[in-house]
């Protein structure tokens, strides 16, 4: 699963959120310092369509107001596979290796 330097920013501040939260302000930081910045209403759009994607990859739940036309997503809580991921991302998270070893007899 390849993910977009925002999607990584998106789990990795999950991790450090509490209860593995993060509110959808904190999300437009990650374009501060960059030399080239898209507008506000291109940054929003951005957001948006990462955190829908990582929705449907299971790998977070929006939380939000439902109105008759669309979802306004508020905050961002990761899913147990979401919480393995950004702890794969940061180095966390051992690997096993799943070889078979013969006994030598």
């Amino acid at each position: 699963m390849v993910l977009s330097g925002l999607q990584k920013y998106i789990l990795k501040k999950g991790l450090e959120g509490e209860k593995n939260t993060v509110n959808k302000a904190v999300l437009k930081r990650f374009y501060v310092g960059q030399k080239i910045s898209p507008s506000e209403e291109d940054k929003l759009n951005i957001i948006t369509k990462s955190v829908d994607k990582l929705i449907k990859r299971g790998l977070i739940r929006g939380v939000g107001i439902k109105t008759a036309k669309k979802w306004f997503i508020k905050e961002v809580v990761l899913t147990k596979e979401g919480t393995k991921k950004a702890k794969e991302l940061l180095g966390r998270q051992q690997k096993l290796p799943f070889k078979k070893y013969k006994d030598k007899k």
